[in-house]
């Protein structure tokens, strides 16, 4: 073999070894950009508008109330403590056998403990959260940390490595927690007390770009279930959907764009409003029980509006209207929790991108929410306090505007 030959083979030679590691180098940045793509898809991070439409939240939903006295008579079956027809003696609290109750099966003669005060309010808490769930939701995901913005209220934060929180909920309470990630999803576990979580489940879908929020009162015997879809601001807003100025006649609605320019000053949509409707949402019997009444709300709404000189129709929702819900639970020793929400709409004609007919939309104009908690015989005044204080404040900013 001549020289030349030899230094050919010693080139082919090293450009085979050379090509081995350049791609098992190529390869590994193709599979990081890869898992990167995939982290982008799963991750939480964004702004996010609840859908109601499709989101599904009863009502009337929490712990179910006789919780823990199935759960002891079940602990007392199996461990063979059956109140009759037994053999065993009557230690501390205990009863002697007898053999009338043969048939009826193990009933405890155990007591359920007293719920304390500090437990009642963490229950009614984070039962009033799921009942009147947040409109917005701003995440912020990151590996070590997820940080989660319910509405313009106070950042919680959220470590995903499964230990232990702890985490204010009032001024007085605190919830026991763990987070932890599971096939994509972010699962929070709220400690509630003895026998019950809360279990929170955000994942995220690519297509519709939706956040699901699955949540589940869980109990020994079961628990309700609620799922809340959120979406990119937007995809179904309301007013987005009403953003073009609504015209005077249908036809003008079902021609092109407007030429009229929009009116994007702050409170715009509240130019105009002279008069409002007034509709208070019928108070349960646990409001009432914790000394809210019907007749008093409505009275001090419309006082406030008059005053403001707006024209008021009482019981109203054909124009422009203020609406009061006030969400009540009771628990024991007397304790009471109210959320409370106040709402001015409107309901008005508009075409929808997607639709060519037009079709009549209510729009919220204004909103603000609030809890209270505390005592039987004063939770009727703070919660009447609030809803004035929103009252007041919206009453301001309708005036401001038409000045």
């Amino acid at each position: 073999m001549s020289v030349i030959s030899r230094m050919r083979a010693l080139d082919d030679a090293g450009d085979a070894r050379m090509k081995g590691p350049i791609l098992a180098i190529l390869f590994g940045c193709i599979l990081m950009l890869q898992t990167t793509h995939a982290q982008d898809i799963s991750t939480l991070d964004g702004r996010w508008t609840l859908d109601r439409g499709q989101s599904q939240f009863p009502k009337e939903i929490g712990f179910t109330a006789d919780w823990l006295s199935d759960a002891i008579a079940a602990d007392d079956a199996a461990n063979g403590r059956a109140a009759g027809g037994g053999a065993r003696s009557g230690g501390r609290g205990g009863r002697r056998g007898g053999g009338g109750a043969a048939g009826r099966g193990p009933v405890s003669n155990r007591q359920p403990p007293r719920e304390s005060l500090d437990d009642a309010e963490r229950v009614a808490l984070l039962t009033n959260e799921v009942r009147m769930p947040p409109v917005q939701l701003t995440i912020a995901d990151t590996p070590t940390a997820v940080t989660i913005t319910a509405d313009n209220k106070q950042p919680r934060m959220f470590h995903p490595n499964g230990r232990i929180e702890a985490l204010d909920l009032s001024s007085r309470v605190t919830a026991e927690l763990t987070t932890a990630r599971d096939a994509g999803r972010l699962v929070v576990t709220y400690h509630v007390e003895q026998g019950r979580q809360l279990r929170y489940s955000y994942s995220r879908i690519a297509s519709p770009e939706q956040l699901l929020v699955d949540i589940e009162f869980v109990e020994p015997k079961g628990g309700e279930t609620v799922r809340l879809v959120y979406d990119r601001p937007g995809a179904n807003d309301t007013a987005s959907a009403t953003a073009a100025p609504v015209a005077s006649s249908a036809t003008q609605l079902g021609g092109g764009a407007p030429t009229d320019a929009i009116n994007q000053r702050p409170d715009a949509a509240l130019m105009g409003l002279k008069q409002l409707g007034v509709v208070i949402e019928d108070l349960s019997a646990q409001a009432a029980g914790c000394g809210l009444k019907q007749d008093a709300l409505q009275a001090m709404v419309t006082k406030r509006l008059t005053d403001a000189g707006l024209k008021v129709l009482r019981y109203s929702d054909e124009e422009p209207y203020m609406y009061v819900n006030v969400v009540t639970t009771s628990a024991t020793y007397g304790f009471c929790v109210s959320r409370y929400d106040v709402d001015v709409y409107a309901n008005t004609p508009a075409r929808l991108s997607y639709g060519k007919d037009p079709v009549l939309l209510q729009a919220q104009l204004l909103h603000k929410g609030g809890l209270a908690g505390g005592v039987a015989a004063a939770h009727g005044d703070s919660v009447m306090k609030g809803v004035q204080e929103y009252v007041d404040a919206f009453a301001s900013r309708i005036r401001n505007a038409n000045r």
